[in-house]
């Protein structure tokens, strides 16, 4: 997957290294570095040779890894499981970031497929642990393996995972709330969960499902609070 950045980041050296090749810019250079300029030129065109091989080199490294993980999901479309999962563990194992990513969520898929759970937890939590990935996505790994952990896990290392999440400026923040008043409500604390449920739907930015769910929710929890 190309990084949008990089491409911006790579396009604004070219254009800048066009401009210090102009005319202008050639005349007044050699008037004031005489033959200095010439070892400066020849780097600046090396640059941005390097500059344009790389994207190139990148584009089909991507192109490819694309083919790749296509031929995967296509596999277990057709019932070739085994298959598959080798060739998405290879794109893991070598791919690049993007599609190492998109791969280990295809995987986790997968086992939750399989009924395995645990198995897909943890291959969110590498997620979740992966430094090289962006944080949208780690915290999004976070919120899947917590959903996945909601009846077997540890009610105090999910809740410690999630909370971060569940902050105000947090883009997951509904996700993450609903998982802590689930927790809550798991430990027996139906009025914090009553609460996080009263902020995921009274959030008109809450995604429509979520805060269906959690009205829901509320709404009985409050019927029973009631007798």
């Amino acid at each position: 997957m190309t990084s949008s950045k990089d491409d911006a980041a790579t396009d604004l050296l070219i254009r800048e290294v066009d401009d210090d090749l102009r005319q202008e810019n050639l005349e007044k250079a050699w008037k004031k570095y005489g033959g200095l300029f010439i070892g400066g030129a020849v780097a600046i065109v090396l640059a941005v040779a390097g500059a344009q091989a790389w994207q190139t080199w990148r584009h089909g490294q991507n192109l490819q890894a694309s083919l790749r993980f296509t031929e995967a999901s296509q596999m277990l479309d057709k019932g070739d499981k085994a298959k598959g999962t080798e060739a998405l563990q290879a794109l893991v194992a070598s791919g690049p970031s993007g599609y190492k990513l998109l791969s280990e969520l295809k995987l986790a898929q997968v086992k939750l497929a399989d009924g395995d759970a645990a198995a897909a937890a943890a291959l969110y939590d590498r997620i979740a642990a992966d430094g090289g990935v962006d944080d949208i996505y780690r915290d999004m790994a976070v919120l899947k393996s917590a959903y996945l952990k909601l009846e077997t896990g540890d009610i105090a290392l999910v809740e410690k995972s999630v909370a971060p999440l569940a902050v105000e400026s947090g883009a997951w923040r509904h996700s993450a709330r609903e998982i802590l008043a689930l927790l809550a409500l798991k430990a027996g604390d139906n009025a914090k969960a009553m609460d996080l449920l009263r902020k995921v739907a009274d959030d008109v930015a809450a995604p429509a499902g979520i805060r269906g769910r959690a009205a829901e929710l509320l709404a009985a929890l409050e019927s029973a609070a009631k007798g």
